[in-house]
This record gives structure tokens, sequence and C-alpha cells, in this order.
């Protein structure tokens, strides 16, 4: 790390450390030293200060004071794109338009209905709107009915010549029907009606078996068994990762390795890199699989993200001693302390032990839950089996990781890093004083105390897959861009991924972070990662908070 090994006459060695070593061992994180961007002046980074001295800031050199910690949380919304992957053994192209109609499909619901509750989504299944306080609740096991087959067949809607045949197939009260969508078009009027009376989808409290057993906690008479998710096998991940390269390598062609081994190819700029590069997944960034545990994964990668030294992602050989125990053999393990911060998904501090067995779809061999963003990196998922298994008590080697159904984001944190949740309701603080707790958690823009936030269960702008209703987001720092000094605060979805420019607009919300709008934006995979104007942020989250 020293570049120089010449010594004063006291035996002090001197020279320069070396600032790319020593970022990487503070980060975890390969940086990559062609690649940085040398256009930008040291003066570009420093603030210009005004005389502006609007009353809704805090006290000069004070944080604002937190709110009352909520009672109960539910925030959690499945991935979509996990959950359609592992309904159909097939991996989505995650950056397509038409993906987007492949999950509205595949899930029953029109995409833009998918991503608030009010819609009663099945990616909130478990869950129910309050509309009064625009909070999620849970569901109880007796309200959640399952389909069957038969539920979801439609009628034959082929000798539907008039308006009064539909009432003949069971469409009743035709003329009271909401209408969803009515346009003119060449002299033809077209309408999209409600048609929930001719026959069932699944939604956040009727699901398919399938369905139930891959994100909801209710085992429905099969609790002496070992729980496994359809179409899937408990195996050990690494055996899982290393079966998957081949078909990586078809799906991501030679850059993807390049980047993954450090060649020539994976610096921007290189012979194998081209338009696409803007998606190659260079980190471990955690990546929220099929479950509703947006909560957990937010948390996870807030805590990295702000210190990745508290983060513990080596394995070690588990020797056994012949006792034939569960995990009494030889296998590598991962040791991770939680710490007690009372309420539900909490536990007693304790050091809880993990293998690196996980389900697996048998058809993609890739992890049904969390994986990281790479694809090839194992500590995510094991964090958040160690987390259920922690909370949850279990004993064996399969977790049941649809125990982490909802949750609350800034607790995790602090069950993660052992230091105190502070909480910040967004209709109590200006957008000013949400925009100085951020910059007060963070250094050269990057937040250096683990932050996450939650969006309302319903709102007016929650169409799309970038902002969701009842969603936590990992927030990562702050920027101020524009003539107006415009105060951004940089934030993260736990699914990694952004939506096809075109597809959903929202109001204040930048949906391609760049280095040269936000410099650490090199140091993550930014597929996911949005900038949120202060003032919309305030409309979009209910609560943002720390653990420090």
């Amino acid at each position: 790390m020293v570049s120089s090994t010449e010594s004063t006459p006291r035996g002090v060695p001197t020279g320069n450390i070396d600032a790319y070593a020593l970022f990487e061992a503070l980060t975890g994180r390969k940086i990559d030293r062609p690649s940085m961007d040398s256009s930008r002046t040291m003066s570009e980074e420093y603030e210009v200060l005004d005389d502006d001295d609007r009353d809704d800031r805090p006290a000069f050199g004070e944080e604002p004071s937190p709110d009352e910690p909520p009672k109960d949380v539910f925030i959690g919304c499945i991935n979509p794109y996990a959950l359609v992957e592992a309904m159909i053994g097939h991996r989505l192209d995650r950056h397509a338009l038409s993906t987007a109609r492949i999950m509205a499909d595949v899930l029953q619901t029109d995409y833009e209905e998918l991503f608030d509750l009010k819609h009663n989504s099945v990616l909130f299944a478990g869950l129910k709107l309050n509309e009064e306080r625009r909070e999620a609740e849970e569901l109880s096991e007796k309200e959640i009915q399952i389909l069957e087959e038969r539920d979801l067949v439609t009628p034959d809607l082929s000798r539907v010549k008039k308006l009064s045949d539909l009432e003949k197939i069971g469409l009743k009260e035709v003329g009271d029907l909401r209408i969803k969508m009515a346009r003119m078009q060449n002299g033809k009027l077209r309408l999209v009606l409600d048609g929930q009376s001719l026959g069932r989808t699944v939604g956040n409290h009727e699901v398919t078996e399938t369905i139930n057993d891959l994100v909801l906690p209710f085992r429905r008479g099969k609790e002496d068994r070992e729980w496994t998710p359809p179409n899937s096998t408990w195996r050990d991940m690494n055996e899982a990762l290393f079966r998957a390269i081949p078909r990586r390598l078809l799906v991501d062609g030679a850059p993807f390795f390049g980047g993954m081994f450090g060649g020539a190819d994976s610096h921007h700029g290189g012979m194998g890199m081209h338009a696409s590069s803007y998606h190659q997944h260079r980190f471990d960034d955690p990546t929220q699989g099929a479950a509703s545990d947006s909560w957990l994964i937010a948390a996870i990668f807030s805590v990295f993200w702000a210190n990745p030294a508290i983060i513990n992602r080596s394995a070690r050989m588990f020797g056994g001693g012949g006792g034939g125990g569960p995990m009494d053999h030889n296998k590598r393990t991962l040791a991770i302390k939680f710490h007690d911060k009372g309420g539900r998904n909490n536990a007693g501090t304790d050091t809880v032990e993990v293998d690196y067995s996980i389900p697996v779809n048998n058809s993609t061999d890739m992890p049904i839950y969390a994986r990281s963003s790479d694809g090839f990196e194992t500590w995510p998922a094991l964090y958040e089996k160690a987390f259920v298994k922690w909370m949850t008590g279990a004993k064996g080697a399969h977790v049941d990781l649809t125990q982490a159904h909802s949750g609350d984001p800034i607790k995790a944190m602090a069950q993660l890093n052992g230091r105190s949740p502070r909480y910040y309701f967004t209709d109590k603080h200006s957008g000013a004083e949400l925009a100085g707790l951020v910059r007060a958690c963070s250094v050269n823009k990057r937040t250096i105390s683990p932050m996450a936030a939650w969006t309302h269960a319903t709102g007016d702008t929650f169409r799309g897959a970038n902002l969701v209703a009842n969603h936590a987001y990992s927030v990562l720092g702050w920027v101020s861009e524009g003539q107006d000094d415009c105060q951004y605060i940089i934030v993260r979805n736990p699914w990694g991924v952004s939506e096809p420019r075109g597809l959903t607009s929202y109001p204040g919300l930048l949906d391609h972070v760049e280095p040269e709008f936000w410099p650490p934006a090199a140091l993550l995979d930014r597929d996911g990662v949005f900038s949120v104007e202060v003032q919309m942020f305030k409309k979009y989250f209910a609560c943002i908070g720390v653990a420090k």
C-alpha cells in the first residue's frame, strides 16, 4: 500500500499511500483505475453557499429530532421479475419492454396496477390496505383463499355480439360496470370494462397454491413437512452457481466474464463493451428474490453500503464431530451476529451459523430468493437465510424463507449493526430537514450511517417498477444539481431493476444515475438506483430512517 520503502533516520517509512489500495481495503470493492473520470476538477465538487436563511431548516449543526418509533410496520412487496421467473422456469430480460407484458399475463394483472396496494395486486399477497392511514396491514391465514384451476377459467366470448350478450354469460348489470378505459378510434368506441365477475384472478387475498408456497408463510396442513418451494431443490449454492456458468455465458456473452475476471474488455471503452454495458453487473450488491422481504434486502444493502466491514462475507469449513446433526459434517458455513431490538421479526442477540444450502430453481439453476446482482456471490442469500433462522428460531438447515413476509427496514438495519433505529416520518418534517438528515449522515455525498426509507401503501404515481407502493428502498446519499440547486436523495430499489425508458414516468425522479451526476454511482451496479427530488420524496415516501 505504501509506494516507497525509504526510511527516515528514525526508521519511519516515508512515501505516499496508494489511494486505490486503501480505498479497496476500506470498501471491499475493486476500483477500475483506468476509467476514473479526470474531467471534473476538484473545485467542481465544492458547493456554492448562499445567504438563504429558511426557517424550515434544523438548527445549525443539529439533525432533526427523530419521531416516535412505529408499533407495527408491514413493509414488503414481492419482486415480480423473480416471482415470474420462479413460476415459469425461464429467465426474463429485465431491460426489455416486452417483459412488462409477460409479467402482466403471468400475474393476471395489468402492468400499471401491479405496484399499488389499492388494486389488490398479487405482489402484496398477505397484506391489505388501510385506506385512511395509507398503510398496509397483515391478512390472517383465514383471509387467504387458495384458487384452483377451475376458479381461473373464463367463459367463451366468441359468441358475444351485443352488450346484452354479456349479461347472458354472467356479467350482471352492465350499465353499472366501471369503465377502466374509453377510446374513440376510426369511428369505433373501444371500452375496457371491469370483468371480475366473469373470472377470478390472483390477488393479495386470492392466490394459487404455487404462489402461496413461494411467498406466503402459511403452510396449510404441511406444517409437519420440510418446506421446499415449488419446482426447486435445496442445493449447495456454490454448486448451483457453478452449474449456471454455461447458461450465463450464453445469455450474457463474453463481456460478462471479462468484467467478472477483470479482463481488458471489462473497462469502459474496451473492445468487448457496447451500448448495453450499462447493464453489466460488476458488483455483488444484494438483490431481492421472489419473497416479499424488500424490507430485509434493503436493510442489508444499506448496512453494506455505509460500512462494508460490518458485513461478514467470508466462509469457513465447519468440522463435524460425527453427531449426526443437520450441520454435523464438513461444510462451509457463515456465522453472523444479529441484535435484539424488540417487537416482531426479532429474537435475542445471538450469532447464527448457516450452511450454503438454498432453494434453487430446477429449471434455471438460479436462486429463487436473495442473490447478488452479479449472480455469482453467495453472501446475500446466506444473510437472508441467517436472519430468518435467527428471528424464527428455526433449528434445521432448511429455513422457511417466506416467514420474513413483511417488516421494518429501519429496525432491520439496527438488528444488523447493533445501533439504534431512528425514524423520521415525512409528513412531520420539511423537505429541507429530510435533505439535511441525509447530508448529516453522509461524507462526500455517500451515506456513512445506514439509511432506508419506505413508500406509502397507495398513491397516484405507483404505476411501475421504479417507484412501488409499500416498498423499502436503501438511501445511498444525496446530490444537488441545476441552477436552483435542487436537492436530490439517492435511493436504490432492492429489485435491482430500472424500467426501460418510456414505459412509465415519475415526476421528480431521475431514473438513471451516472457517476458524472453522483460520483459514488461508480461503486455499485446502477440498475434500480434513482435520484428523487426532495419535495417529491416527501410525496412518495412515508418514512426515512437511520441506524446509528
